[in-house]
């Protein structure tokens, strides 16, 4: 896999292997240094030293091959099945489970499940997305909870991945964020691809952007310090919603990454994990033609986050014009 990045003007120079520490958090400073002297990190293409000093301008080249992981097995992960057929199957993902395997999580993903699921139950699972992603036609975050799809057939995972392309699938996030928005609804319209400075992050600080459109409604108000937001993703682009709701000023509560330390703990409330869900995803069933839509409400932890603010007796008590305060019950799934 070959990754370039040129050096920007406000760089300081400094030591090549120092500098890519910095850069590639999941490589530590020695295997990063037997890289360079391999001649797979190059200055300019040139082999270098470590100790080479960057400057300003210089472009480095980095040919590193993508480790191969061990043969994947399935592991007694539970699973909560919203709907499974011989097509597709339907999971409420939980928060903290890492879903594909990758360096540093080849067991315990969400694969891994899925393979114990479909090895215990005779179920057969798509390979479109190869080894590493058997039956995924989306992604959700680590931290991410809420409603996935897996597709058990070819076919199926085909469709299902052209009404991804097409937007013609409903999505519906719900994400507890820090401040109170401006307006109670609106649009946000920012192109975004990978952090030309932090290749970790995404933002509109990027040489390949794509168009990136997310609708939101604001549900309630947390006095002035939080708000519980709906959201509409018109695009599909990683991290996106975490993007567009730091570029409004008012990044997800536990979102670390995007807002810093300030959003990690609000009011004297610890915040346990990036407050992100799935809310409800729909689609048109590859194999019935039928319309298909499932929901599931957030999880005990942010539920507790909400409680705790609710406590705090900043919570304002309205509603703005045109949004609703979603509940739903598990009878009403029914």
């Amino acid at each position: 896999m070959i990754t370039e990045f040129l050096i920007t003007a406000g760089e300081q120079p400094k030591r090549l292997d120092i500098f890519l520490v910095g850069r590639e958090r999941d490589a530590s400073r020695s295997a990063l240094q037997r890289l360079i002297e391999l001649g797979r990190i190059r200055v300019n293409d040139l082999v270098v030293k470590p100790s080479h000093k960057i400057k300003p301008g210089d472009r480095i080249t980095m040919d590193v091959p993508k480790p191969e992981p061990l043969s994947l097995q399935g592991e007694a992960i539970p699973l909560q099945v919203l709907f499974e057929d011989d097509s597709l199957l339907v999971l409420n993902k939980p928060p903290g489970i890492v879903v594909h395997p990758a360096p540093g999580n080849w067991s315990g993903t969400l694969v891994n499940a899925l393979l114990h699921h479909f090895q215990t139950s005779g179920g057969t699972i798509s390979t479109i997305g190869g080894k590493e992603r058997p039956g995924l036609v989306h992604r959700l975050d680590k931290e991410t909870s809420g409603v996935m799809v897996i597709t058990k057939t070819d076919t199926t995972h085909r469709a299902l991945a052209a009404q991804f392309k097409l937007h013609t699938i409903t999505r519906v996030y719900e994400a507890l964020v820090w401040g109170i928005p401006k307006k109670g609804r609106g649009v946000i319209e920012l192109a975004i691809g990978r952090d030309s400075k932090d290749r970790k992050k995404f933002s509109s600080r990027t040489t390949s952007p794509k168009e990136s459109v997310t609708e939101y409604a604001v549900n309630r108000r947390f006095g002035k310090v939080a708000s519980h937001v709906l959201l509409y993703p018109k695009t599909g682009r990683t991290h996106q919603l975490r993007v567009h709701l730091t570029s409004l000023g008012h990044p997800i509560l536990g979102d670390r990454t995007y807002g810093s330390n300030k959003v990690m703990a609000l009011a004297g409330i610890e915040i346990p994990r990036v407050m992100l869900h799935a809310r409800t995803l729909g689609f048109t069933h590859p194999g019935t033609g039928t319309r298909e839509e499932f929901t599931r409400p957030f999880p005990a932890d942010m539920e507790q986050v909400m409680h705790a603010l609710e406590r705090l007796n900043i919570l304002e008590g309205r509603t703005p014009a045109g949004a609703t305060t979603v509940r739903t019950t598990d009878e009403e799934l029914c």
